[in-house]
């Protein structure tokens, strides 16, 4: 078997951490900055880096955004199961089994230590990726709430105003609307990936089908 070198190997999670890396920083130090403009306005002294990593709004703007991604990521991988569409690179075929809907065989060289246990231990791991999308969701949900209540109360307090309850701010319409105006753009995406599949290709990604496919070929 030919070597291939550690980079090689995991080039593509190791590019997009960098990616992630590059841009949370960047992300931090505009935010920061604009957070200090915000508390200019109000009179209020400007925090540092350190305490802004702590204010309502780096847990909102950060949480929100990760929140969507999650939902996009769970919801994409359950809807795959059961749902079609034609002549798309990110569908099933629609008629026939794919290799990932195969019951898993224990007996298969390397197989995941859950696949030989069995029992409970296959049960969930069956359902791990999808189950771990969703705690993500969930986690990202709570912290995006947090900090939106956090956020919305440090401003009352710079604006003399009472400071609201988790209770009282989950029933205005402020954190709902941050959550559906990333929750829809998240689905937009996939509807672009999935249509756009049909139509168009991009050589040598495992994302586009064959060049030469026709329109109507499903899968990838």
């Amino acid at each position: 078997m030919k070597k291939h070198s550690f980079f090689y190997r995991n080039s593509l999670t190791i590019v997009l951490i960098v990616f992630f890396f590059a841009c949370i920083a960047g992300q931090i130090f505009t935010g920061w900055n604009e957070h200090n403009e915000e508390l200019k306005e109000y009179g209020a002294a400007p925090v540092h880096l350190s305490q802004y990593l702590l204010t309502g709004h780096f847990y909102q703007v950060t949480f929100e955004n990760w929140e969507s991604e999650f939902l996009q990521m769970a919801m994409y991988v359950i809807l795959t199961i059961f749902l079609r569409q034609q002549g798309s690179s990110e569908s099933k075929p629609l008629d026939e089994e794919e290799e990932v809907d195969r019951e898993p065989d224990p007996t298969r060289k390397d197989a995941p230590w859950p696949v030989r246990k069995g029992g409970i231990y296959l049960a969930f791991y069956k359902h791990s990726l999808s189950l771990a999308f969703a705690l993500l969701f969930l986690i990202s949900f709570a912290l995006h709430a947090y900090g939106s209540l956090k956020n919305f109360n440090e401003e009352q307090v710079l604006q003399a105003k009472p400071v609201a309850s988790f209770s009282e701010y989950m029933g205005k319409t402020r954190f709902w609307f941050e959550s559906f105006q990333n929750w829809q753009s998240e689905f937009v995406a996939v509807i672009s990936i999935v249509v756009l599949s049909i139509f168009l290709r991009q050589h040598g990604s495992p994302e586009s089908k064959p060049v030469d496919a026709p329109d109507s070929e499903t899968g990838e």
